[in-house]
């Protein structure tokens, strides 16, 4: 049977439309880094998406967030038009201000003020004339946090943003990513290697192997989820779908 494939970017659906994914597939070198990929995202939800290295995971988020042309696919794949993404590195730009960096490329009459209530959000009120590397690597996460939240999103992207901090700064960050996007309701896709992680904040855990969505469980658990009853279990079991024992 014969199979359509075309190429093509997200198409804008409306401002409160979830994400829809039909059939996403992406090759590199003649392997398929996705494999007719289909998803729906409801609009609030925190979606955390885990696999080994090389199983697609920010191949997937590089697609959904139209960075990324060489997705093809039979099908469809609909994104809320205002989207952001928050990388692993804060990529801030070293000869801006912080308040410089949030408002980059925000076209508003307000871009200061929303920009300074946005670092007041995360805990960076005061430190708007500061340098970038003036600020600790937190600091400068926060910074970038700021950026992609001052544009109110629909959708936010995160590929693995705390990955490069340490425990402490990274128990910190968590705690004020949940609280913001509890205050802002976007829709969130977080890539990760923390199983742990993606339990404690995400409300649906995804597993990618080989291009291919391989478990989709909903997290249920009370906050804190870490003394959760539920917690071992399901950490458990998402370890298992990744090839790796809990005891290891």
């Amino acid at each position: 049977m014969n199979v359509a494939v075309h190429s093509f970017r997200p198409e804008p659906g409306g401002r409160d439309a979830a994400v829809s994914l039909r059939n996403l597939t992406r090759r590199f070198s003649g392997r398929d880094v996705l494999s007719d990929v289909s998803l729906d995202f409801a609009p609030g939800e925190f979606v955390a998406l885990i696999g080994k290295s090389g199983s697609g995971k920010s191949t997937l988020l590089r697609a959904i967030a139209g960075l990324d042309d060489g997705v093809a696919g039979e099908g469809t794949m609909t994104v809320p038009p205002d989207r952001s993404v928050l990388f692993q590195d804060s990529r801030l730009l070293p000869w801006k201000t912080v308040l410089q960096n949030v408002v980059f490329g925000l076209r508003a009459a307000d871009a200061d003020e929303r920009g300074a209530a946005a670092l007041t959000d995360v805990g960076l009120a005061g430190r708007e004339t500061a340098w970038p590397n003036a600020l600790s690597g937190g600091e400068q996460q926060r910074v970038a946090l700021a950026r992609s939240l001052v544009r109110e999103p629909r959708l936010l992207l995160a590929d693995e943003p705390f990955g490069a901090l340490d425990a402490l700064t990274r128990i910190k960050m968590h705690e004020l990513l949940l609280q913001l996007v509890r205050q802002r309701q976007p829709t969130v896709l977080l890539v990760t290697h923390d199983v742990d992680e993606a339990i404690k904040l995400a409300d649906r855990v995804l597993v990618m192997e080989a291009g291919r969505i391989v478990v989709d469980r909903p997290v249920t658990l009370a906050h804190p989820r870490a003394k959760d009853a539920g917690f071992g279990t399901l950490r458990a079991d998402l370890l298992s779908a990744l090839g790796v024992s809990d005891a290891a």
